[in-house]
């Protein structure tokens, strides 16, 4: 019991350390910081799909066909997408993480195709995918890395494709550290040259030491045609 509480403890410690520099508008936290978060298990890692997203399945507004979660974690959200008769692609910048995306998808007999890389740069062609799913990576970016992000978003999605970012927003507190908080104004500033915004609504984002989530916004962009 006291390992476990400990072990928590130390996750939110290295929350606090990996994200605490996200909150600077100008530094990019660390690749090894994001690894030393696998090695146990982060408190963004909860188990089981963010209810914002299995809403969304649920609701129908994902197109048909490909999905891509990017910075995809231990995906979950993939796996439940592929669940779900999408054509999954999970991909997140930590070789831990995706070392146990892969051995759920082996164990739960899900094909998903889990691979590492940089959210900044991708290796897919261009509009390949049908929807794109961001959980919680939008709000560890610094300023300069934003519109490079939301360009390779685009640059990878089909024409009319979708697009839907869970985030913490300006209304959740950051008395605990963690991510940066995200105004609605930032997200269309961000997206809007390149997406026509759907909508950015009052969400919660599942984590392992909100009782019931913490305050986030949920947006859903199209891709505008060239």
């Amino acid at each position: 019991m006291q390992s476990s509480l400990t072990n928590a403890l130390y996750s939110i410690l290295r929350l606090h350390n990996v994200l605490e520099s996200g909150i600077d508008e100008q530094v990019r936290p660390s690749l090894s910081s994001w690894e030393d978060a696998y090695k146990t298990t982060p408190p963004w890692d909860v188990g089981r799909p963010q209810p914002a997203f299995v809403e969304l399945v649920q609701a129908g507004e994902l197109n048909t066909g490909s999905v891509l979660d990017i910075g995809c974690g231990t995906g979950e959200n993939a796996l439940y997408l592929a669940g779900n008769g999408f054509s999954a692609t999970g991909v997140d910048l930590t070789s831990l993480a995706i070392a146990a995306a892969r051995a759920k998808a082996a164990e739960r007999k899900l094909k998903v195709d889990f691979r590492t890389g940089n959210a900044l740069s991708l290796g897919f062609k261009d509009g390949i995918f049908n929807n794109v799913i961001d959980s919680g990576l939008f709000h560890t970016f610094p300023d300069n890395d934003r519109l490079i992000y939301a360009r390779e978003m685009a640059r990878v999605l089909a024409p009319r494709g979708k697009y839907f970012m869970l985030c913490f927003s300006e209304k959740e507190p950051t008395n605990w550290g963690g991510p940066r908080r995200v105004t609605k104004e930032e997200i269309e500033s961000t997206f809007s040259p390149l997406f026509t915004i759907n909508y950015i609504r009052d969400a919660l984002f599942a984590t392992r030491f909100h009782s019931n989530g913490g305050k986030a916004y949920l947006t859903s962009a199209t891709r505008i045609s060239a």
